[in-house]
């Protein structure tokens, strides 16, 4: 499934939809926490918390922890050391290490798993649409956290060049 995200999501305090390919409003993202805690939430249509993203505080590099039913569910983080390119690395509570790279500034990256599984793909290429770019969820992964992954990326990133 492909989402329509709009971009810099932590930039703005206000609630905004994310829409699936077909225009249907699928996620809301609650930014209202943000201006307070430094908080995201994910939410869907039906305004259950999907995800709830924080960043640490206290690490030695940006970090964000992504959140679903109380636990940490993710962390992400930039790679330690990416000499050539800019990569980040996702830790999934089930020990599954996922890896992001491509290009983060034109947002065009790919999410993979262990043994080169895709999980997601991100471009700004698929909409024409100013200030927006889609994410790509593979079938039979979570809709919900490949976002959130992607929308910490995109903090990160933000964070890191600006």
């Amino acid at each position: 499934m492909r989402y329509l995200v709009r971009e810099r999501i932590f930039s703005i305090a206000d609630d905004f939809w994310i829409e699936d390919e077909d225009g249907n409003q699928v996620f809301l993202v609650d930014g209202k926490a943000l201006s307070l805690h430094d908080t995201f939430e994910l939410k869907d249509a039906a305004g259950n918390i999907l995800t709830r993203i924080r960043k640490r505080l206290f690490a030695l590099r940006d970090t964000m922890d992504i959140e679903a039913g109380g636990e940490v569910v993710a962390t992400v983080r930039a790679a330690f050391f990416s000499p050539f390119r800019h990569r980040y690395v996702v830790d999934l509570a089930s020990g599954e290490q996922l890896e992001a790279a491509g290009e983060f500034t034109d947002k065009d990256w790919q999410l993979t798993g262990e043994g080169g599984r895709v999980v997601g793909q991100i471009s700004r290429h698929w909409f024409k649409i100013r200030d927006t770019y889609g994410v790509e969820v593979e079938p039979g992964e979570d809709d919900a956290l490949v976002i959130s992954i992607a929308a910490c990326i995109d903090r990160i990133h933000e964070g890191e060049v600006g």
